[in-house]
């Protein structure tokens, strides 16, 4: 069986002394990094599945070190801090994390959110799916991977969520809770706005005119859509 490869990147030592081995006692193999370079260098070169990413960083702080990850790849991310305020949360999540937790923690918790985003970014985890067409798009829901016109496109564990149940029911209408709660969980019930900086990056990949989509079409006063016509 393959070893899920984690990246812990926090500037304190004694955090990753705590979080290394236990993570490695639940089965993972752990990769660590003290600052944001480093953990850009070492993202690149083992490709984790999932970083969990301390926002509080020396030099080039988590969010700068989110940004960068997710222009790299649509690896899963989880952003620590000890940061309250609702609006570090938003933004954390705009950047492209797809979960945020805020310190102190118990690390039970945490492992509960790591593979609650493997799950999403790592559905070759479970039972195996057909795949899906609508339209252009072939959906593989069990590999976590989509093509178009037969190039395949690279979503975020998030933005593919977000597809995957708006594509499996077309012409259904989902509040934009309904999506939050389907696509990063009940955590961020009151975060529903960044839903629509979510499905603004999906549209940017699967439609050919962004302004004017055809796949994902908003509701107005409601919320999203997958095309029915497809």
């Amino acid at each position: 069986m393959e070893v899920t490869t984690l990246l812990l990147v926090d500037d304190e030592k004694k955090v990753l002394d705590v979080m290394k081995p236990f993570f490695e006692g639940e089965g993972f193999k752990v990769l660590t990094a003290a600052t944001g370079p480093e953990a850009l260098t070492v993202a690149e070169e083992h490709k984790p599945s999932l970083v969990i990413l301390d926002w509080m960083l020396p030099g080039m702080n988590g969010l700068d070190v989110c940004r960068a990850l997710r222009q790299q790849s649509p690896v899963g991310i989880i952003m620590l801090t000890a940061r309250t305020d609702e609006t570090d949360k938003v933004l954390g999540l705009e950047m492209g994390a797809d979960d945020y937790l805020t310190k102190p923690f118990g690390l039970r918790e945490l492992l509960a959110r790591v593979r609650s985003v493997l799950r999403r970014s790592r559905p070759d985890l479970e039972e195996e799916a057909e795949q899906m067409t609508r339209g252009d798009l072939v959906i593989d829901e069990a590999r976590h991977r989509i093509w178009k016109y037969g190039q395949e496109i690279v979503l975020t564990p998030t933005e593919f969520k977000i597809l995957m149940v708006l594509a499996s029911n077309p012409g259904v209408v989902y509040s934009r809770l309904q999506l939050l709660q389907a696509a990063i969980g009940e955590a961020y019930m009151n975060y529903e706005r960044t839903i629509d900086t979510h499905v603004s990056h999906l549209r940017k990949k699967v439609e050919d005119d962004p302004a004017n989509p055809v796949y994902i079409q908003t509701v107005y006063g409601i919320g999203y859509r997958f095309g029915e016509e497809l």
